[in-house]
């Protein structure tokens, strides 16, 4: 039988920092505001010519390093993003030649913060049917690049970045299982207003620019009800308790929504791995630079029990059971 494991984790954050001090300049909060409703207390945005492969190819390199492989042994990238550098190519073609990989597949997937969980099932079942061996999967944004700053319902959620690991065969189980959903019927809580086919919006007004909008409320209460279902899936299709993990790894998109599935799992926040106060939303890329950030302070030591989890616009969710 033939499985997937983690053999390495790799991170890259922009070099800005905005904190909410910064934000009150700009707009009608409050640091008192931001962290009472979110837990964020400052994100990352991109500058001087940083861009969602820039941050995913400082990513990749981190994750091919630690787990001691080469460009050319890579047999397929796996690309998680919402924010491309461009319409086409895909972002994980141009990570490609960044990185000189062999003449591998290359792929985008587009599931909003979701995107690096479906990227992760696509790779490891890759892996488990024979197809490859090694695979690079990256989850990478740059949403700051979508909000309004003059709106501090979204404003203040979003930052930049992006995480990677490199799966690998193996003969023992290191991720258990991967569950993916999908619903388009909430479609409208979380969304961009633009896109190819619509013309990028009322280009007429000079001023015009794409932003992220979001129903806050009702996104906060179907991500909370949704979470718990896909927790539940995920420990009854590998016959677990709550009790056997060691980890919690959310989507990184409000403390909020992170705690009460926490709570849910009966679990002490000390074993959640929580980054948003540091990095904000960083939709895809949340989940790998939270990974990244625990494996690399050693929190996270081999054969402990992980629960990975995002869920985002779509409405899109997903879940890893993965033993380290």
């Amino acid at each position: 039988m033939i499985y997937s494991r983690i053999a390495g984790t790799g991170s890259g954050l922009p070099e800005k920092i905005v904190t909410n001090q910064d934000l009150e300049k700009i707009m009608d909060t409050s640091d008192e505001w931001i962290r009472g409703r979110t837990g964020i207390a400052e994100r990352r945005v991109i500058s001087n010519g940083e861009s969602t492969t820039t941050l995913a190819e400082v990513a990749c390199r981190k994750a091919m390093e630690a787990a001691d492989v080469d460009p050319s042994q890579i047999d397929l990238l796996v690309m998680g993003t919402t924010t491309p550098d461009v319409v086409f190519p895909s972002s994980a073609c141009l990570i490609q030649k960044k990185l000189g990989l062999p003449d591998c597949g290359a792929m985008d997937v587009n599931a909003a913060c979701s995107g690096f969980m479906y990227a992760l099932s696509i790779a490891d079942k890759f892996i488990r049917c024979g197809e490859a061996k090694k695979v690079l999967v990256c989850g990478a944004e740059t949403l700051t690049q979508l909000v309004n700053w003059e709106r501090r319902d979204t404003a203040v959620l979003f930052g930049d970045g992006a995480g990677a690991v490199v799966l690998e065969a193996s003969n023992e189980a290191g991720i258990l299982s991967t569950h993916i959903h999908a619903n388009g019927n909430y479609a409208d809580l979380l969304r961009t207003d633009t896109g190819v086919s619509r013309g990028f919006g009322d280009m007429s007004h000079n001023d015009y620019k794409p932003e992220v909008e979001m129903k806050g409320n009702e996104v906060f209460k179907v991500a909370v009800r949704t979470l718990h279902r896909i927790v539940e899936e995920t420990l009854g299709a590998n016959d677990l308790q709550k009790s056997d993990l060691d980890w919690l790894i959310p989507h990184q998109a409000n403390l909020r929504i992170i705690s009460a599935t926490a709570r849910m799992l009966d679990m002490s926040m000390d074993n959640v791995v929580v980054t948003v106060d540091r990095h904000g939303n960083t939709s895809a890329a949340s989940v790998p630079l939270a990974l990244d950030e625990a494996v690399r302070d050693g929190r996270i030591r081999r054969g402990e029990l992980m629960l990975l989890e995002a869920f985002g616009g779509g409405f899109t969710w997903g879940s890893a059971l993965i033993r380290f």
